[in-house]
C-alpha cells in the first residue's frame, strides 16, 4: 500500500455478507463502515496528516474551508477528550489512539454569517472516514458528547459549531467490545435508493 493509500478493488468479506449496492460503485463507499472495536496501536503520523490533508480538500462554499479540527494523539491529550464523550461512547473509544473533534467557522471572513459552514464540514468528515479508509483505519463519528464541556475544556468560542468526535484507530475484534455491543459490530445496510432519491418535486 502506497503512503496515501490504494482504492479496493473487491469488497471485503463482512461487507460482502452485510452490504450490496442496487448500482455499481466503487467498493471503497461500501467497505466503509463505522466500527466500535479499536485497537490502540499508533497511527503514523503520516497517515495522520494523510486523513487530515484530505479532509481539507473538501469542496466549500466561497472556498470559506470553515472546517476545524481539534486532534487529539497523546495521552495527555485523549484524556480530556475521554471526559468530553458520554458514558457509552467512552466505553468502546476509549481505545482509539485518536480523536478529532470537527468543528465549523459560522461565520465568513468578513463577518457575515455562513449558511454552509455545517453542510461544508459534514463533507470535510466525509473525506476523513474515505482517506482513513483507503489506508485501513477505521474512523466512526460520535455525536455523543458534552459540548459545554468540550468549549470549556478545549477552549472553543462560541464563533464554532461543534459537530462530532471522530475516533481513528485500526479495527480490533468485536469480542474486545462489551458484550451488548458485539452483536451491532458488523456493516450496516441502507434502505433502497428510491426511498430517497426522488424526481422533480418530493
Amino acid at each position: 500500500m502506497s503512503s496515501i493509500g490504494s482504492i479496493d478493488t473487491e469488497l471485503t468479506p463482512e461487507v460482502k455478507a452485510n452490504r450490496q449496492a442496487q448500482y455499481p460503485v466503487s467498493p471503497l463507499f461500501l467497505n466503509r463502515w463505522s466500527p466500535r472495536s479499536f485497537k490502540n496501536d499508533k497511527i503514523s503520523e503520516q497517515h495522520l496528516n494523510a486523513i487530515l490533508e484530505a479532509a481539507h480538500w473538501a469542496p466549500s462554499s466561497f472556498n470559506d474551508q470553515p472546517w476545524r479540527f481539534i486532534v487529539a494523539d497523546t495521552d495527555e491529550q485523549l484524556n480530556v477528550f475521554h471526559q468530553i464523550l458520554n458514558d457509552f461512547n467512552r466505553s468502546w473509544a476509549d481505545k482509539a489512539p485518536v480523536l478529532v473533534l470537527v468543528a465549523s467557522d459560522k461565520l465568513r471572513a468578513n463577518g457575515d454569517p455562513n449558511g454552509a459552514h455545517a453542510f461544508d464540514a459534514g463533507t470535510a468528515w466525509g473525506y476523513i472516514a474515505l482517506q482513513a479508509s483507503l489506508l485501513g483505519i477505521a474512523s466512526h463519528a460520535i455525536g455523543g458528547f458534552d459540548r459545554d464541556k468540550a468549549r470549556t475544556l478545549l477552549n472553543i468560542p462560541d464563533q464554532y459549531e461543534l459537530h462530532a468526535m471522530v475516533a481513528l484507530g485500526y479495527q480490533d475484534d468485536r469480542s474486545k467490545l462489551p458484550e451488548g455491543m458485539r452483536e451491532r459490530e458488523e456493516p450496516n445496510t441502507r434502505v433502497d435508493l428510491d426511498k430517497v432519491v426522488f424526481r422533480g418535486k418530493l
